[in-house]
This record gives C-alpha cells, sequence and structure tokens, in this order.
C-alpha cells in the first residue's frame, strides 16, 4: 500500500491539479475536524483505492481523480451528526434515511467547481452495489463508474477494520472473507481480485 502525495503529478494540467489539491485539501480539513475517525478513514480509502487503481493499470490521470474522489467520498457526512455517525451500522429506519443523503450531499457541495466535475460520479455512486441494491440511484453492474466501484470495495473493507467502535471491529481475515462473500453481489468481482491482491 502507499499514498501519494496531494501534489504529485499525474497527466492532468498544472494549474486544474493544483486547484482540485487545494479544494481536496481544504475540504479535508473540515473533515478533520469534525472527527478524526473519518479523517483517518477518508485516508485510508484513499490508499487502498490508489492502490487497486494501480494494480489495475489505469491512467495516471484516472488514478489522481479516483485518489481526490476516495479522500472526499464522506465529505456529505459533514452535515450528519457525530451522534448518529457514532450509530452505524445500527441505525433506525429516519437514520438510516439521513445517512444515504450524505453520497448524494458531497456531490452537491462540488457540483459548481469545475475541476471537481470528473470526481463527483465517483463519490456520489460510492454506495451503490454491484447488484443494484445500493443508493442513491440503485445503479448495477458496470453502470456504476469505475472509480465509485473501486471506492466501494475500500470503503467497505476499512469501515469493518476500522469501525465506528472497536467492539464492531474484525480481523482482516474476516473482512477479506466478507469481501469474498460479496464479490459479485455487492462489488465488482474484478476489483475485489485486484484488492485482495493489493493487501498480500
Amino acid at each position: 500500500m502507499f499514498m501519494m502525495s496531494l501534489n504529485q503529478s499525474a497527466g492532468i494540467g498544472s494549474e486544474e491539479r493544483e486547484s482540485l489539491d487545494a479544494i481536496t485539501a481544504d475540504l479535508l480539513q473540515f473533515i478533520q475536524l469534525k472527527s478524526h475517525r473519518l479523517y483517518m478513514h477518508s485516508l485510508q480509502v484513499a490508499n487502498y483505492s490508489v492502490s487497486v487503481a494501480a494494480k489495475l493499470a489505469l491512467p495516471k490521470s484516472e488514478i489522481e481523480q479516483i485518489k481526490h474522489a476516495a479522500l472526499l467520498h464522506d465529505v456529505g457526512l459533514l452535515f450528519v451528526s457525530n451522534t448518529l455517525l457514532a450509530k452505524i451500522p445500527y441505525l433506525n429506519r429516519s437514520e438510516k434515511a439521513m445517512y444515504k443523503r450524505h453520497a448524494a450531499a458531497g456531490g452537491n457541495m462540488i457540483e459548481n467547481i469545475p475541476c471537481c466535475q470528473d470526481i463527483i460520479p465517483y463519490i456520489v455512486y460510492h454506495h451503490e452495489r454491484w447488484d443494484g441494491s445500493g443508493f442513491p440511484k440503485h445503479l448495477w453492474g458496470a453502470n456504476i463508474p469505475l472509480g465509485a466501484r473501486i471506492i466501494a470495495v475500500a470503503d467497505y473493507y476499512d469501515t469493518i477494520i476500522n469501525p465506528s467502535t472497536e467492539f464492531w471491529a474484525k480481523t482482516k481475515t474476516q473482512a477479506v472473507r466478507e469481501l469474498f462473500s460479496a464479490s459479485g453481489l455487492l462489488f465488482d468481482p474484478e476489483i475485489v481480485k485486484a484488492f485482495i491482491e493489493t493487501l498480500g
């Protein structure tokens, strides 16, 4: 696993990269102020996502976009209370509905920023599932943007390895077993395979 620097060059115009870097860094500061756990989760998901994208030999420009989207995939949770976040996954119906809004809310936050247009679908659709059972649009299979499919696997893995409370934590072996079980149902099988290979 490796973490790419926010300032690392990767195949996109320097002005666009700098503004995307600046926006990502600013929003990450807000995430860190809200919750250190959520901040660390964002970094880990980006780390995993970049590793998988590299394993899949995606173009550098796409890896860069996936990195930024992964860092900001939960930016919509800035609008959700920490009390509710601490209860995940044990939410009642109204809390679940509130939580589910965060994916679209994250996209809405950056919808008018020109350099962010390419990463919005990755943020909005990172909770879509391979079988169409996800949210917010119930997309399925290859209809889900590739970056969102990668972030979905990374997000799921880190959430069960480092949940909101240690009581719910699972071992790496248990988490990998769950990913295998969800492969082809919740997640793109190719991405699950690549993800597990990057874990070593």
